[in-house]
């Protein structure tokens, strides 16, 4: 036992504890229409919806920025978003916004969503959505 009683008491580590963050969150879907923050709300609140998630799978992946610059234009869009199983390309970055990859950078270009029977589906979607994605970045002047 520790001389100093009060070191043996319980120490708050963590206050700002959330769900997935971002449009990541939309990767999980639910059966009455709620989203994951309304869903985790409401059991914080004590409230039961007695809903279960989609038994689909389903992935998200978040579009990496492949270098520093100015985002000139994210192309192929459309054809992203036809491929089976992708149900949404979002892309959050806009042209003409300076643009820094990951560690130094804090964002990503967009999200692509997609559902399927099984997760080696759902991975092949994701990966032929974002093999048809043309991405143009200007250097930094």
């Amino acid at each position: 036992m520790p001389a100093d009683a009060t070191s043996a008491r319980p120490h708050v580590i963590e206050i700002a504890a959330r769900s997935i963050g971002g449009l990541c969150g939309r990767a999980l879907r639910f059966g009455v229409g709620i989203s994951l923050e309304e869903l985790v709300i409401a059991h914080a609140l004590g409230r039961d919806l007695a809903c279960t998630r989609i038994a689909e799978a389903s992935g998200v992946f978040m579009l990496p920025i492949p270098r520093a610059g100015v985002l000139r234009s994210v192309g192929g869009v459309d054809e992203a978003a036809r491929v089976a199983g992708v149900r949404e390309v979002a892309i959050t970055a806009r042209a003409g916004e300076e643009v820094v990859p990951l560690p130094e950078g804090n964002k990503y270009l967009g999200f692509i969503f997609a559902t399927g029977d099984h997760p080696e589906g759902v991975v092949a979607a994701l990966r032929e959505a974002n093999r048809r994605l043309q991405i143009s970045i200007a250097p930094l002047l």
